[in-house]
Order: C-alpha cells, then structure tokens, then sequence
C-alpha cells in the first residue's frame, strides 16, 4: 500500500515536507481488528504537534492520521460488529483498556493507557490500516466521506468541548480560533442554545468572515474586547496568548475550556502576563479537553446527523498531505482540510 509516514521529528518552518510517500506491505488484521480501506483523512493540528515532537509518536516510522473513514475490507478472527463492506470511521481513541476506574466510568478519554489512532498506532494517511473492531464507528449516510472525516475529531472534541463549558441556552459564547472545530461548534451551539449569541475571536479577516455568515453577533481579532462579557468561552487555538487575552473577556463565574492536546512554546512566556485581580480572580475557572470517548464520537455523529450538521471542507490528493500541513501551520483554514484516497 501507499502511506505518508513520518520518519523523524522535525521543525516545519525549516522542513516543508516532513511526510514521506513510500510503499508499505498492507496490514493484517489481528484477532479482533478489522483492516479498513481508507477513502478519507482529516488533517487535523494535532498531526503538527507529532510532526514538531510537543506530543512525539510512540514510535518512529509512523503513519500519522486520526479524522478516518474507509470501508472495511477484511475481519480478524473475534469481531462481530461489522460486515465487509460497511463504512466506518475511525477517531484519535485507537485503544483504551476498558478496566480502569476511567474506563468503567465512561471516561475512557482520561485512561492511562490510552492509544492516539496515528501518534501510538498506524493511522489513515495510508491506503489501509486496522484497528480494533470495538474502536471503530459506523458513518451515518447522510455525510460524504469528506465530510463525515473531520466529524470525527474536530467535530467530536467541539461537541466535548461545548458540553464542558456547562453553557445554558440565552448565555454568551465565545470562541477564540475558527478553524476546524471552531467552525463546527457556532454551527452545533445555534441548533443547541438558539436564545445564546456567539462572539468569535480569530486573528484573520477572512475568518471573522466566515464566522458571521455562520451567525456569529460579533467577530473580532483576539487582542479585541467584545460588546459584552462572555459566560464561556472555548479556546481552539495552538498557542498560549488567546488563553490570557479570553479570560480578561468571562464574566464573573465563567469558564474558559481549552480545545488542545498541546500549546506550541513559542509565546510560553505569555503566561507570566496573567493577573490574577484581571484574568482569574471572580470564580473564573479553565478547563482543559483530554482527548474523546467513543461515545463523545457515536454521539456527536448522530447529532450531526439530525441537524444535520455539514462541515465546509477543502480537499486534497492524498499525495498532497505535505501541503494540506503547511496551509495548517500556515493558518490557511477555511473549515477542515481532508485527504482523499
């Protein structure tokens, strides 16, 4: 098979094209997995975070991809929930044990031993890959495969995300960064909460833009004060100064939840900016995303559906990884970037 694997860490300013095409032998599903034919792969920033080392691959060569939707191809002996030829998706949870206090309660997201589809295990920058047939989800008809990839992580952890802020419907909402799941969420917070306006704060022209036809009230840079304090906000940018800028802007007892496996060190030192009378004091509090359940997933793909929610996504040959990375690290984003086979 075909697959974009990443060989070493690296910096992408100095490497533009960290990703190697090579050819690979096709993976054989073991007991339990079934081996999927990808169609489809979000690019999600995650992906930047493996290929910069702030959350390394367990291992190297590795094939990265966690926004997965294919068709599955053959079954490994044990598995029992799909037929050859269902579609399915696969999301960054790739494995998680089942028998810690976590996973018994639902929060698999917070297992220790938690597996990241393309950072622990192979993911879906390839022509095939397996995985574990209770980790996989069916992909409801109504969605493309285009379309259904990035439901699958920058969908899946805004819908987390929203859930964590505790917002009720009429309350503010802020959202700082509007890319992928920043535009999933406006669209997923007006079907949930329509008495509630969202407030945007996104560095580019173009995304203010599209936030208000997406039905932001107000869209702003970050440095910018809204009209009026915000109850929540949710923050799904890859560096730290968005953080300290969206706490000035919560009203007393609000919550800031972050949407991010890791902030890049650049402006690190932003943090030493924080005071306490102006940013925390109030009962302001942030929360942090970890990752997402199966159910977060399952859940929010049946939501999607309902509305239905429609990501707008831009589409690359799945040769063209290289570039679809560097538009990201660029922030070049409309929407969600997504590979196609």
């Amino acid at each position: 098979m075909k697959a974009m694997v990443l060989e070493k860490i690296c910096d992408m300013i100095q490497n533009r094209e960290p990703l190697k095409l090579v050819t690979l032998a096709d993976p054989v599903p073991q007991e339990r997995e079934i081996l999927i034919r990808v169609s489809a792969c979000g690019v999600c920033h995650t992906e930047l975070d493996e290929i910069e080392g702030r959350t390394p691959p367990g291992r190297l060569p590795i094939v990265l991809g966690h926004q997965v939707v294919g068709v599955v191809e053959k079954r490994g002996s044990g598995t029992h929930r799909f037929s050859i030829g269902d579609r399915v998706g696969i999301a960054w949870i790739y494995w998680a044990c089942g028998s810690c206090a976590f996973c018994r309660g639902g929060n698999e997201n917070l297992c220790d031993d938690f597996m990241g589809t393309g950072r622990d295990a192979d993911g879906g920058y390839a022509e095939y890959m397996c995985v574990g047939d209770d980790f996989a989800l069916p992909i409801p008809p109504i969605f493309s495969d285009a379309e259904a990839a990035p439901l699958l992580c920058a969908g899946a952890v805004g819908y987390r995300s929203l859930k964590l802020t505790g917002i009720r419907d009429g309350q503010n909402l802020g959202l700082t960064g509007f890319g992928a799941s920043g535009h999933m969420v406006i669209m997923l917070a007006r079907h949930q909460y329509p008495g509630s306006k969202v407030f945007v704060f996104a560095r580019s022209k173009s995304e203010q833009e599209f936030a208000r036809d997406l039905g932001a009230v107000w869209a702003g840079d970050t440095e910018e004060l809204p009209p009026e304090k915000l109850d929540c906000i949710i923050d799904t940018t890859p560096v730290w100064k968005p953080v300290v800028e969206a706490l000035k802007n919560l009203k007393s007892g609000g919550r800031l939840v972050i949407n991010a496996i890791r902030k890049e060190d650049a402006d690190r030192k932003c943090l030493l900016e924080i005071d306490y009378a102006t940013h925390l004091w109030m009962e302001k509090e942030i929360k942090s995303v970890a990752n997402v359940s199966r159910r977060d997933v399952d859940d929010f793909l049946m939501l999607a559906s309902a509305i239905p929610l429609k990501p707008e996504v831009q589409e690359y040959p799945f040769e063209e990884a290289n570039t679809a990375l560097r538009e990201l690290k660029e922030r070049k984003i409309r929407g969600a970037k997504v590979l196609r086979f």
